[in-house]
């Protein structure tokens, strides 16, 4: 007995020393590459799309910078890795990529079966219906014997059956292999709806011809929080990521924003300077810079400036906050603090 209990301390601290150095390996792969790789979507207009100069713009676009200027206070030390909904999991696992920033939903099953750990839900979305606004219809209700199109590998076809089990009617799945395809299918009349996270249905929307021509309809069919994930048993790596993600919201709870972070470090207020780097050296629990929480907000700004210049109001996609709110406003968004 006592043989096979040194024997399972061992094989412990075997194990122990295994996933020790797995959580320090992603962390010094990214800086003695010197650069962050980072897997966005393929193009998604508002989350992650290249401009005119080929330049990486978006909202997902932007996570990444936080993530690169946390960890070399540099938000353009990151290399964009273009990922399919078949193949954005097996980039991660893999090892090709350092961070999946994708609209990629948390589930369980994801959590659990593939290797992966998410980070803080970044935006929290639920599954909708675009339609032609002359199909004339004003509820997912009606789309009884519709034909939807969708993309294979994603969550989605469930959620329609759940949803219209639930109403007791049926539909036809029409499925696509990259999103160009499911959006010229889409336009093309080749399907009376198209049935994505209600994001990306405003995605769709603005990139269309004529996007008057189309409605969101107003039913929400499905939770979708949608997270940042990185490989499992890598804890510090995971913590950078989050923490990244929770500074920009904190940030906008402390009305820290990317015009006054310089002003801000002159703040009374304890927490202020402990995400600036102005006391308590927290960068170090992370192996980072300790001014790497100012380096995230003078790249990208707060929460609250990566969404409107991304997905916000005043932008194509004309978003509004919804649950995308700080906590402290209505909202879901809530940072731990910084202490």
């Amino acid at each position: 007995m006592k043989r096979g209990f040194l024997a399972l301390c061992a094989a412990t601290a075997a194990l122990a020393g295994v996933v020790g150095a797995a959580q320090a390996a992603t962390i010094d792969t990214v800086k003695s590459r010197g650069k962050l790789i980072c897997g966005v979507s393929l193009s998604t207009p508002g989350f992650a799309a290249a401009d005119e100069k080929g330049r990486m713009e978006g909202f997902d676009a932007d996570v990444c910078r936080a993530v690169a200027a946390a960890v070399f206070g540099d938000p353009e030390k990151v290399d964009f890795v273009l990922t399919n909904i078949n193949t954005r999991f097996q980039a991660l696992q893999s090892g090709e990529i350092d961070v999946l920033s994708r609209q990629t939903t948390n589930t369980f099953s994801r959590e659990t079966s593939l290797g992966l750990d998410f980070g803080p839900t970044v935006f929290y979305d639920g599954q909708g219906l675009l339609v032609p606004k002359s199909l004339g219809v004003s509820s997912a209700k009606e789309l009884t014997d519709a034909a939807i199109c969708t993309l294979p590998g994603t969550t989605t076809a469930q959620n329609l059956t759940d949803f219209f089990r639930t109403i007791g009617g049926k539909f036809e799945l029409v499925v696509f292999e990259s999103p160009d395809e499911n959006r010229a299918a889409f336009y093309s009349g080749r399907c009376e709806a198209i049935s994505s996270d209600r994001s990306d249905l405003a995605s769709i929307r603005a990139v269309a011809n004529n996007p008057d021509d189309y409605v969101l309809l107003p039913e929400t069919i499905s939770k979708e929080p949608l997270a940042p994930a990185v490989r499992q048993n890598d804890s510090n790596w995971r913590d950078i990521v989050s923490w990244s993600v929770w500074m920009l919201m904190a940030a906008e709870e402390k009305g820290i924003t990317q015009a006054n972070v310089d002003e801000k470090l002159k703040s009374e207020d304890p927490e202020v300077q402990r995400m600036l780097g102005g006391a308590d050296e927290l960068g170090k629990m992370l192996g980072l810079d300790n001014k790497w929480g100012y380096n995230v907000i003078k790249a990208v700004g707060n929460y609250g400036e990566v969404f409107d210049r991304n997905l916000g109001e005043k932008t194509k996609l004309g978003m509004t906050r919804g649950p995308n709110t700080q906590w402290n406003a209505g909202g879901l968004l809530y940072a731990p603090p910084v202490r």
